[in-house]
């Protein structure tokens, strides 16, 4: 019999996009399912992709951003998150997530700012330091803080 103890952790495999202009805006876009939450374009890795082809996946699906439109800055990760008590997606009980900051290479008009997908009803841009934890549920902040504070060394607390 197993004991409780020997429960595996399981987080799933996600990447996430913070694509910055030439400005140092940066674009979020609002999800389609909760009005007023606010995020970077984010998705889950399937088995056998690597994360920058997950990467690509994603932003293609959710903003319809293709990758020669934007160029990879860096990347930092893993960031992990657990969902609500008693919610689990996809057998797991959260996500650790792998960042990537790229840069914008296109024009602006290549990006449907509204309706843009299934995953979000509108994008916009907005300097780093506008950037609210309140648009994000509470079991995100954590690692918006620390995204925030690894990449552009801002305290998200202090706005």
């Amino acid at each position: 019999m197993e004991s409780s103890d020997s429960v595996k952790i399981a987080y799933r495999p996600n990447v996430a996009l913070i694509l910055e202009d030439p400005t140092g805006q940066i674009l979020i876009g609002e999800r389609r399912d909760i009005a007023g939450a606010w995020q970077f374009p984010q998705g889950g890795v399937r088995k056998g992709e690597s994360f920058e082809g997950a990467l690509h996946r994603e932003v293609q699906e959710e903003i319809l951003l293709a990758p020669n439109s934007y160029q990879i800055q860096e990347s930092k990760g893993p960031y992990r998150y657990q969902f609500p008590k008693g919610l689990e997606k996809y057998g797991t009980i959260g996500q650790e997530q792998h960042y990537f900051r790229a840069l914008f290479l296109g024009e602006k008009s290549l990006l449907k700012m509204s309706d843009t997908s299934h995953e979000f009803r509108a994008l916009r841009w907005i300097a780093t330091n506008e950037f609210q934890l309140s648009w994000l549920p509470p079991m995100k902040r954590p690692v918006y803080k620390k995204i925030f504070h690894d990449f552009f060394h801002l305290d998200l607390a202090s706005f």
